[in-house]
């Protein structure tokens, strides 16, 4: 039988959800309000956790932050209960890892309808790495080579650079593995006619330049130049390299974030072939979000028309758009995402 933990501080809330997942065949645990509800996780972790947001003591984004720093629960569905008045602050839980939400006042169908697929979904995952005990050692070995590459990285050089630097420019011979330590990075090709396209960027805590070194390439095929002041670990070519032949754990990191990077490629493609501008604007700002982990960031048009593939002024004239229909906001340069929902539905 699954087990359930309900957090929430409104005493006839926290019943009536009780009492319907009780009669469909759940084992209910009640925590009267954040603090109670991480004690009770800790001690007995659940198979799922429904929590309200606003709660006295502890609220719901404070419980969460808890429980994903935590070995035993990082992993348990998390789904947030709100009233429509907080459905706008639920970006901030969503980044922090929730899973889902329900709005109150909360329906039995849609109530089981959540639970059942968060659950379903969990059980995938835990076959998935369960199958076998290599496919478990395989996954320990990935998290290995990030720890062995973050070694190695410290035992080298820090660089600055300012903005708008380049790093390295295409069909440069590649000389370092880089690692972002504070600031962004943008990655970008430019065609014969000098314009340019942003094919990704990147920031603190990730690596980029590391396919030639795989490869054996050469030179580099993109350019590579800080967004904003930013500094990067220089790792010399042969000092990786050799890490990479003799620890198995480090080529398998390289392999899955190669293989991330193809899929992502792809599908910046099929957009550049397929979508409208108003859609490729507006799927790019969601990708932003979920990359920075935040709804307001700063970048520069040029830049944003570059990772679009258009023009700057049609940037600016979609984004005046999506501000006179309520999806964003823009103060002092600065985007503000007000309805992360409807941009990311916005028709191709």
């Amino acid at each position: 039988m699954k087990r359930i933990l309900v957090i929430e501080d409104n005493v006839e809330v926290r019943e009536n959800l009780a009492e319907i997942l009780e009669l469909y065949g759940y084992s209910v645990e009640e925590a009267v309000n954040g603090k109670d509800g991480v004690e009770k996780a800790l001690a007995a972790p659940p198979d799922l956790i429904l929590c309200d947001v606003m709660m006295p003591e502890l609220d719901g984004y404070g419980v969460l932050k808890i429980l994903s720093q935590k070995d035993s629960t990082l992993s348990i569905p998390f789904v947030f209960l709100t009233a429509k008045t907080e459905r706008e602050d639920l970006r901030r839980g969503m980044n922090l890892g929730a899973d889902d939400y329900l709005t109150k006042p909360i329906y039995k169908d849609e109530l089981l309808e959540v639970v059942q697929q968060r659950l379903a979904k969990q059980e995938r995952i835990k076959r998935q790495f369960s199958q076998t005990s290599s496919q478990f050692s395989a996954f320990i070995d990935e998290a290995r080579g990030q720890a062995e590459l973050k070694k190695l990285s410290t035992d080298h050089r820090l660089r600055p650079y300012t903005k708008k630097e380049k790093i390295f420019t295409e069909g440069d011979y590649p000389r370092y593995l880089y690692l972002v330590e504070t600031g962004k990075v943008k990655l970008y090709k430019t065609n014969d006619l000098g314009k340019e396209y942003i094919i990704n960027y990147c920031q603190a805590g990730e690596f980029l330049g590391y396919t030639p070194l795989i490869s054996g390439q050469d030179e580099y095929t993109f350019t590579a130049a800080a967004m904003e002041e930013s500094e990067l670990r220089l790792i010399p070519r042969e000092d990786f390299q050799k890490l990479l032949n003799v620890d198995p754990n480090v080529t398998s990191r390289m392999i899955k974030l190669l293989a991330n990077n193809v899929a992502d490629k792809e599908e910046q493609l099929m957009q550049l072939a397929y979508d409208s501008i108003r859609k490729r604007v507006a799927d790019t700002l969601v990708s932003i979000v979920n990359k920075e982990g935040t709804t307001e960031f700063d970048i520069l048009r040029e830049d944003l028309a570059k990772m679009v593939g258009t023009a700057k002024e049609s940037v600016i004239r979609t984004l005046t758009d999506f501000r006179e229909s309520g999806y964003i906001d823009i103060i002092g340069g600065r985007i503000h995402i007000v309805n992360l929902d409807k941009l990311a539905s916005i028709p191709g």
